[in-house]
């Protein structure tokens, strides 16, 4: 199972939007709820980071409160896999993350159907949030 997950997990610059799209449940920052949202999840130096374009996400906030969370995957491997998050403060990771997730989303062919160019670095480093994601060992088919 963990090894079909990584496979799941696995997206490349030519991967569809469809692909790169799971659902995340959180703890609530302040209600303590389960929260459930989709979300886009993208690969950089062979790691799982969860960002947006620049702007306030309480699932950001949720996962700072709280770092641990589910990952649902539902395109092709249907699983619940338990990770953690880690919120990435360090200007020159946020950086060298950045530009290879913007890289991705700029690219030619442009397979995740994204209006270009998307918003620049500078824009990304000073609004977005960006968590790093670690797996737990246990993963639940659905």
């Amino acid at each position: 199972m963990l090894q079909e997950a990584a496979q799941a997990l696995a997206i490349t610059p030519a991967s569809s939007a469809r692909e790169r799209t799971v659902d995340i449940t959180t703890i609530g920052a302040r209600s303590g709820r389960a929260r459930r949202i989709e979300i886009w999840f993208y690969r950089a130096f062979g790691e799982i980071y969860l960002t947006t374009t620049p702007a306030r996400r309480d699932w950001f906030a949720n996962i700072v409160a709280n770092p641990r969370f589910t990952i649902h995957l539902k395109h092709g491997l249907r699983a619940d896999l338990a990770a953690s998050g880690e919120a990435i403060t360090d200007e020159s990771t946020r950086r060298r993350v950045f530009a290879s997730i913007i890289d991705d989303l700029n690219q030619p062919s442009n397979p995740a159907g994204l209006p270009q160019p998307v918003a620049p670095l500078a824009a990304w480093l000073a609004g977005s949030p960006l968590v790093h994601v670690t797996f737990e060992e246990t993963t639940h088919d659905r």
